[in-house]
């Protein structure tokens, strides 16, 4: 996976880039039930444990994207498009400690990982 950028407290990678990869929808996959289990395991305070632990909402979309370098100054590389946009609303729909994906990558997660059971959330707005 390849780290895009850290906008706030949203975390954005992408897989596939600049090779494309096989098995993309897998290892996006794989990575977020790793990073909501790290979470889960993080205290929000280590000194008033408590508060409990960190929970996140995880959201991913397969499609096309631009990607470019941008800046004079401090250059950085970005993703353009609407999977971009489609991949954050994803996010920003999910749930605390659960998965939110398109159709698009939830058919190709199903492709790559034939053993994997998803579930439905219906049409979200």
């Amino acid at each position: 996976l390849f780290k895009v950028e850290t906008i706030g407290d949203a975390y954005m990678c992408a897989s596939g880039i600049p090779d494309e990869q096989d098995d993309h929808a897998q290892r996006v996959a794989l990575f977020a039930l790793e990073a909501i289990k790290a979470a889960n395991a993080t205290f929000i305070d280590e000194y008033n444990r408590e508060m409990g632990h960190i929970h996140i909402r995880v959201g991913f979309h397969s499609g096309p994207v631009v990607a470019s370098v941008v800046g004079d100054l401090n250059p950085r590389f970005c993703l353009f498009g609407d999977s971009v946009n489609y991949a954050s609303r994803m996010e920003s729909n999910s749930e605390e400690d659960k998965i939110n994906m398109s159709p698009q990558a939830n058919k190709y997660l199903l492709e790559q990982c034939p053993g994997v059971v998803t579930l439905s959330r219906g049409i979200l707005p």
